[in-house]
C-alpha cells in the first residue's frame, strides 16, 4: 500500500506541499499523531508516518524521531492495549525502524495477537470469539508482516475466510450474511493475494458494481453515498486482481476525490465529513496512487 501511495505526489503536483505540513502537524508534543479528539493515538500514527513516508517526508519523521521513540515505548509490549492498537504499535515501530524497538518486543505483540486467534482460524477482537472477521485477519497479518515474521497455520486463516464468502460473490466480516461488503471484501482479496490463494475474477465486477454513479465506491451495495475508506480498498483489490479500472472509472473516481480534497492539505472520508485527520488523507493518498497507474 504504502508503495502505491508513494505515487500520489506526482497526482497531486504543487498541493503536495499542502500535505506534507498537514501531516506533520497531526503530531502531539508527546510524540504520537492525534486522533479527532486531539489524543495522541497509535491508530492515527501509523497513518500519519504512512503519510510522511508516502510524500517522501521521512525528514519530517527523522526530526521527531526521540519523541516517537519515547512515547511508543511507553506502551511497553502492549500488555494493556486492545487488538486494533497492539497491531497499531507493531506498524509504530516498524515505521521508525525495529533496531529502535525495545528488546523482545515482536515475540511478546506477536503472542497476545495470537490469543486473539479464533476456532476457526481467524483473528477477532473479541478474544472469546469463536469465530474471525476479514479485519481481525488484516490486522493480524498485517501485525506479523510488519515484525518480520511468517504469520502460523496461514491456510487456517483461509479456511476462515472461506466461511465469510457471501450469496453474492463478496465477503462479509461476519459469517451468514446475504450481501458482501467492500471493505470485507477487499480485505479478504488482499489477504488471499499475499498468502498467494487465486481468487475469482468475478469478485472484481462485483467491486465495479459498487461504483457510484458521481464516482467514488459504496461500503455496501445499499450505501447512501461513497467514501474514500472503501475507494481506496476498492481500488488495492482491483490491483491484486490485475483487474484494469476503466477509464471512464478511473476520471469519475479522480473527480470524488477532488470533492474530499481541502485547502488545508487533507482529505475528508465523505461528502458529510467536516473532519480532516491522518486516516483519511492516507487513503487518498493510496486511492490517487492506484488511480495515476
Amino acid at each position: 500500500m504504502l508503495q502505491i501511495a508513494r505515487v500520489a505526489p506526482k497526482v497531486l503536483g504543487e498541493s503536495a506541499d499542502l500535505v506534507r505540513p498537514f501531516l506533520a502537524k497531526q503530531f502531539s508534543p508527546e510524540g504520537g499523531a492525534m486522533d479527532r479528539g486531539g489524543k495522541p493515538d497509535l491508530y492515527y500514527t501509523i497513518f500519519a508516518l504512512a503519510g510522511l513516508q508516502a510524500m517522501q517526508a521521512e525528514e519530517q519523521i527523522d526530526h521527531r524521531q526521540s519523541a516517537i521513540c519515547h512515547w511508543l515505548r511507553s506502551f511497553g509490549d502492549g500488555a494493556d492495549l486492545d487488538f486494533v492498537h497492539l497491531s497499531a504499535l507493531a506498524r509504530c515501530w516498524a515505521a521508525i525502524g525495529l533496531d529502535h524497538a525495545p528488546h523482545g518486543l515482536a515475540d511478546a505483540v506477536l503472542a497476545r495477537i495470537e490469543k486473539h486467534r479464533s476456532r476457526d482460524g481467524g483473528y477477532e477482537a473479541d478474544i472469546s470469539a469463536e469465530h474471525g472477521n476479514a479485519y481481525g485477519c488484516f490486522v493480524a497479518l498485517g501485525a506479523y508482516q510488519d515484525l518480520g515474521r511468517e504469520l502460523p497455520d496461514p491456510l487456517r486463516m483461509v479456511q476462515c475466510l472461506k466461511f465469510l464468502e457471501t450469496p453474492d460473490g463478496a465477503w462479509a466480516n461476519a459469517r451468514g450474511l446475504k450481501i458482501g461488503s467492500t471493505n470485507a471484501t477487499a480485505a479478504a482479496v488482499t489477504l488471499l493475494h499475499q498468502l498467494r490463494i487465486p481468487v475469482n475474477q468475478s469478485v472484481g465486477d462485483w467491486l465495479l458494481a459498487q461504483l457510484h454513479p458521481e464516482g467514488g465506491f459504496l461500503a455496501m451495495p445499499n450505501a447512501p453515498m461513497p467514501d474514500l475508506l472503501s475507494t481506496a480498498t476498492t481500488l488495492h483489490a482491483l490491483s491484486c486482481l490485475e483487474r484494469e479500472v476503466p477509464p471512464a472509472v478511473r476520471e469519475r473516481c479522480l473527480d470524488f476525490i477532488d470533492t474530499l480534497w481541502d485547502a488545508e492539505g487533507g482529505f475528508h472520508g465523505h461528502w458529510a465529513d467536516d473532519h480532516l485527520d491522518a486516516e483519511y488523507t492516507f487513503y487518498g493518498l493510496l486511492a490517487l496512487g492506484h488511480l495515476s497507474v
